[in-house]
C-alpha cells in the first residue's frame, strides 16, 4: 500500500508532494532490510519512477528524499535487476559530483545529495553484479579518487569522504583488477595514506616519526569512521604487497607504517571504536613488508632521554635496576627505543585471547604480525621476550595454568583450531630464538610436541632462522628447581615412589610381557601404530624408521 501511494505521487505529483510522500516512506522503512515478495513489482516501478524524477531540475530537499528511498529499495537485490542500467548509474554519478573535473564542492547545501548518492552507489554496487561491471566501464574508481582529492584539504565533509572510501573498498574487494589500478595507475597508496594523515591530524617530527599527544582528545566519530574505511581500502590495495615489494616502494610503505604506528597510539570515541580502529590497523600492518616495520619503534627523543637519566639519578644505587623496570613499564622503553606501539599490539593480542572466541579472524592476524616482527627485528623480539617470557622463578604450576600472557599462549598451543595453535606455538618459538631447549623450558614438551613434530625437531636442535647468540640467563630459583622439573608437563613435581621397586624379578617380567601383548594387539587391530623418529627428526612408522637407520649403519660400515 505504501508503494502504491508513493508511486502514484511520483508519477503525477509536483516536487513538494513527492518530497513529502517519499519522506514519509523513508521514515517508515528506514530500518527495513527484508521485503515482501508480493510487492516486488511495485518496488521496481517505484525505483524507475524515482530515477525519472532525479533527471529533472528539482529542489535539493526533493533530491535527498528521492535518494533516501532509493537507498532503502536498493537493499533488495531483485529490485535492482531492471533499474541497474548505464543511464541510471550516470544519474547517480552526476549527483555524487563524480562526473565533474573542476572543484565543485563549494555549495554546502549540495553535500546531503552527494552523501545520499554515494550511499545508493554503495548498496547498488554491493548487491548487483551488473553494477559492478558498469563500474569498470564507467571508470568509477578513478572518479572516486578524484573526489577524494577534492575533499583532502576541506573540513566538514567527512561524510562524503567516508562513503567515497567505502565505495572504493567495495570496488577493490569485488574486483582484483581495480586493486591493481588503484595501486599503480591511480596512486592509491599515497592518496589513501594522506587521507589517514588528515583524519589523524598528524604532525611530523621526523621523516617517519609523528608527534603523539597522549593527553589530547580522542578522535571524533566521523574521523574514526573515515580512518576505518581508509584502512580497509588500503588493505585491499596492498593485499599482495609482500609478494611484489620493490625497493622503490620502501619509502611509501615506511610512511604508511609510521601512520599506522600513530593510529595504534591514539583512541577513538568509544572503546569498541578504538578496538575496531586498531584491528584494521593490525590487518593493514600485516601487508607491509616486514623490512619496513622497523619504524614501529623509534629512538627516544632528547627530552625523553634526559628525563630517563634524571629519573635514574634520583634513585639510590641499589634501586636503579628496580627503577629501570618501573620506567620501562610506564613509558615502554627498551634498549633506548620507544616500544609503545609494540606494547599496544601486545595488549591488543591479550584482549583478543581473553575474548575466547573467533580466534582465527580476531587473533591470528596480530599473532602473525608479532611473530614476523620478532623474527626480523632483534629489539622487538627482545622486548616481547621480556614481556611474554620473563625469567622463570616459580615453576610449581604447569605452564598453561595461570593468567599471564605466557600461560594464555601456552594454552593456545593445544587449541582445537590447527591454525590458531600453530601460530601461537610459532610466536613462542621465535621468542625463544627457535631453540628447542629454550621453548621446552617455558612450555613443557607436551604442549610443544605438535610444533616440534611439524618442524622435525622432536629430537631437539633449533630452527632454520639465524638469531643473535646472546644467551638466556636462568634465575637461581629455576636452577635449584631444574633437576625436579617434569620435562613433559614443564613444572616442578615432588619425587614419586617407583611402583616396581617392591616387585620381584618374576613380577616385573610378567608386567613387561603383559604390556608387550597389549601393544601388539592394539597394533595388529590398527588401533595404535608404533612410530619412530627418522634421522631428520620427523615422525614415521616404526618399521620405516628402523629401516632408514639400518641403511645409514650399512653405509657407514662400507665407508669405514
Amino acid at each position: 500500500m505504501d508503494e502504491e501511494r508513493a508511486l502514484y505521487i511520483v508519477r503525477a505529483g509536483e516536487a513538494g508532494a513527492i518530497e513529502r510522500v517519499l519522506r514519509d516512506y523513508s521514515d517508515k522503512h528506514r530500518a527495513t532490510f527484508k521485503f515482501e515478495s508480493t510487492d516486488e513489482d511495485k518496488r521496481k516501478k517505484l525505483c524507475e519512477g524515482i530515477f525519472k524524477v532525479l533527471i529533472k531540475d528539482i529542489p535539493t530537499a526533493c533530491q535527498v528524499s528521492c535518494l533516501e528511498v532509493l537507498r532503502i529499495l536498493s537493499r533488495d537485490k531483485k529490485v535492482l535487476v531492471p533499474v541497474t542500467t548505464k543511464e541510471n548509474m550516470q544519474i547517480l554519478l552526476r549527483l555524487a559530483k563524480l562526473n565533474e573535473l573542476d572543484d565543485s564542492l563549494e555549495k554546502v547545501s549540495e553535500f546531503p545529495v552527494i552523501v545520499e548518492s554515494l550511499k545508493c552507489l554503495c548498496n547498488i554496487v554491493f548487491n548487483s553484479q551488473m553494477a559492478q561491471q558498469l563500474s569498470l566501464e564507467l571508470n568509477l574508481a578513478a572518479k572516486l579518487c578524484n573526489l577524494l582529492r577534492k575533499c583532502k584539504d576541506r573540513k566538514f565533509i567527512n561524510d562524503i569522504k567516508c562513503f567515497d572510501l567505502r565505495l572504493l573498498f567495495l570496488l577493490s574487494l569485488l574486483h582484483t583488477d581495480i586493486r591493481s589500478q588503484l595501486r599503480y595507475e591511480l596512486q592509491g597508496l599515497p592518496l589513501l595514506t594522506q587521507v589517514l594523515e588528515s583524519a589523524f591530524s598528524i604532525k611530523w617530527t621526523d621523516e617517519y616519526e609523528s608527534a603523539i599527544d597522549h593527553n589530547g582528545p580522542p578522535l571524533s566519530p566521523q574521523e574514526t569512521d573515515c580512518a576505518i574505511e581508509a584502512l580497509k581500502a588500503l588493505f585491499n590495495v596492498t593485499v599482495d604487497s609482500w609478494k611484489v615489494h620493490k625497493e622503490s616502494d620502501s619509502h611509501q610503505f615506511r610512511v604508511m607504517a609510521a601512520v599506522l604506528r600513530h593510529c595504534l597510539l591514539i583512541v577513538g570515541p568509544t572503546e569498541d571504536k578504538t578496538e575496531e580502529l586498531h584491528s584494521n590497523a593490525v590487518n593493514l600492518l600485516s601487508n607491509v613488508p616486514v623490512s619496513c616495520l622497523d619504524v614501529l619503534i623509534c629512538p627516544l627523543t632528547h627530552e625523553e632521554t634526559a628525563q630517563e637519566a634524571t629519573t635514574l639519578d634520583e634513585l639510590p644505587s641499589n634501586k636503579t635496576a628496580e627503577k629501570e623496570t618501573v620506567l620501562k613499564n610506564n613509558t615502554m622503553v627498551y634498549n633506548g627505543m620507544n616500544m609503545e606501539a609494540i606494547h599496544v599490539l601486545l595488549s591488543f593480542m591479550e584482549k583478543r585471547i581473553d575474548k575466547g572466541s573467533s580466534y582465527r579472524e580476531g587473533l591470528t592476524p596480530v599473532l602473525s604480525l608479532l611473530t614476523e616482527c620478532s623474527r626480523a627485528h632483534r629489539n622487538i623480539r627482545k622486548f616481547l621476550k621480556d614481556q611474554v617470557l620473563p625469567p622463570l622463578r616459580d615453576v610449581t604450576n604447569r605452564p598453561e595454568v595461570g593468567s599471564t600472557v605466557r600461560n594464555k599462549l601456552v594454552r593456545l598451543m593445544t587449541h582445537v583450531d590447527l591454525g590458531v595453535k600453530q601460530i601461537a606455538a610459532e610466536f613462542l618459538f621465535v621468542l625463544c630464538k627457535e631453540r628447542v631447549d629454550s621453548l621446552l623450558k617455558y612450555t613443557g614438551y607436551g604442549n610443544a610436541a605438535g610444533l616440534l613434530a611439524a618442524r622435525g625437531l622432536l629430537a631437539g636442535g633449533r630452527g632454520d632462522n639465524w638469531y643473535s647468540e646472546d644467551e638466556d640467563t636462568d634465575t637461581e630459583e629455576y636452577k635449584n628447581a631444574k633437576p625436579n622439573i617434569n620435562l613433559i608437563t614443564g613444572h616442578l613435581e615432588e619425587p614419586m615412589p617407583n611402583p616396581i621397586d617392591e616387585m620381584t624379578e618374576e613380577q616385573k617380567e610378567y608386567e613387561a610381557m603383559k604390556l608387550v601383548n597389549m601393544l601388539d594387539k592394539l597394533s595388529r587391530e590398527e588401533l595404535l601404530k608404533p612410530m619412530g623418529l627418522k634421522p631428520d627428526g620427523t615422525i614415521t612408522p616404526l618399521e620405516e624408521a628402523l629401516n632408514q637407520y639400518s641403511v645409514i649403519e650399512e653405509t657407514s660400515s662400507d665407508t669405514d
